[in-house]
């Protein structure tokens, strides 16, 4: 028996209607406004698909207002997360007619993802993708070798993406050597270092006391920030510990911190609630904060990993699911090995060895603290304090001053 075809009431067709009319009103729009002067001010920025000033392009946006006043920074936000955007800093709503303006008239562009919408970048504007970590899991091209991560990646689209960019920022010589490969392009390769992470040297004891008490961190409490990444093959959130239960165990001494990754969401959920010990800060607008208030990062495969190393304060490693992660995602070196340079710290696989590491003082032995700097000699070379000054002076600057850096 045929099927009936489906219906759609009037008012869902009329709202289509409109929403095509309208698309097709602002590409003739913005074809329009690519016929503009670029205006030679103007830098548009945005943060993991348009989530708000966060990262690499936030610290970038806040260096060049210091250094070059003149430029007027405006940031790219989706309108469901406006309301993350600080008062005062101006900004765009995708899509809109204003996002389709800036987009086509913008001089320089900084982006640690992606604009949305396929924009068309014009002869004389300059495109700085920052990235957002240090990749252990395979970026780009690399995903090609791992069936479920290629049939839903447009590698056209990457390379299309890539042939953007004017210079790619790198905060150490494996991040570098990995772009090249996987996003292969004219690009000038920039190694200056993270300017995410130049606050982790530049904190001042009353500022990170300030963070803390801004938690709710009683004195002489030890902070834990357990963050975990996002795993491809799972749904939700769903941590490969209890932190409750590590409170617990730990005792009244300890709180641990919780932050979700960003795929997930603004909280936690259930992972977070049903102990004073445990705090949800998934939410948090500077995950820089977080690590600035904590004493140890408990994680896995985050790239978190790589900027706490900045701070030279303890790094668990807690991964049950290395096996399975590296089948489906595939890593660039063992961070299980223990190897220097491989391995932050401790590493544990299951709840009763990591609160083993913390009771008999483990996470802060003087091996621990071997791993630790052996893993900041190779991942944090560049950073120093001064990686959005280096960023600014280069990006911001004439084609003659940047040839003399």
């Amino acid at each position: 028996m045929p099927t009936r075809p489906t219906r759609r009431s009037p008012r869902s067709s009329a709202a289509s209607v409109k929403r095509y009319v309208r698309r097709q009103v602002l590409r003739a729009v913005y074809r329009a406004d690519l016929r503009r002067p670029l205006d030679p001010d103007l830098a548009v920025y945005g943060a993991y698909w348009n989530r708000g000033v966060a990262c690499n392009p936030a610290a970038i946006h806040a260096k060049a207002r210091e250094l070059v006043p003149h430029i007027r920074g405006l940031w790219v936000v989706s309108s469901r997360h406006r309301d993350r955007m600080p008062p005062g800093v101006p900004y765009v709503i995708e899509g809109s007619r204003p996002y389709w303006r800036a987009m086509a008239t913008a001089t320089y562009l900084v982006n640690n993802s992606s604009f949305p919408g396929g924009f068309t970048k014009r002869p004389g504007q300059r495109y700085l993708q920052t990235h957002h970590g240090t990749p252990l899991k395979t970026m780009g091209l690399d995903q090609r070798a791992y069936p479920a991560l290629a049939r839903r990646t447009d590698f056209d689209k990457i390379l299309a993406h890539v042939g953007q960019w004017d210079a790619s920022l790198s905060s150490n010589p494996h991040s570098t050597e990995v772009w090249d490969r996987v996003y292969p392009g004219g690009y000038r390769r920039l190694d200056l270092g993270y300017p995410r992470n130049d606050v982790y040297f530049t904190a001042t004891a009353e500022e990170t006391a300030r963070a803390r008490a801004g938690l709710g961190i009683a004195e002489g409490q030890t902070a834990l920030l357990y963050a975990p990444t996002h795993r491809d093959y799972r749904d939700g959130f769903v941590p490969d510990l209890d932190p409750r239960r590590l409170a617990g165990e730990l005792g009244p001494d300890y709180v641990v911190l919780v932050r979700a990754h960003y795929f997930y969401g603004r909280t936690a959920g259930p992972a977070a609630t049903g102990s004073a010990r445990v705090l949800d800060v998934t939410g948090h607008p500077r995950v820089e904060e977080l690590c600035l208030a904590a004493d140890a990062l408990i994680t896995d495969y985050s790239s978190l990993t790589f900027d706490y190393a900045c701070l030279d304060r303890p790094i668990v490693v807690h991964a049950p699911d290395w096996a399975a992660y590296r089948a489906a995602r595939g890593a660039y070196f063992d961070l299980l090995s223990g190897r220097p340079g491989d391995t932050p710290g401790p590493v544990t696989t299951t709840p009763a060895a990591l609160a083993d590491v913390f009771r008999t003082g483990e996470w802060r032995s003087p091996e621990a603290a071997a791993l630790r700097t052996a893993f900041r000699e190779r991942f944090c070379p560049y950073d120093d304090g001064r990686a959005a000054e280096r960023v600014v002076r280069h990006f911001f600057a004439a084609p003659e001053q940047r040839r003399s850096t």
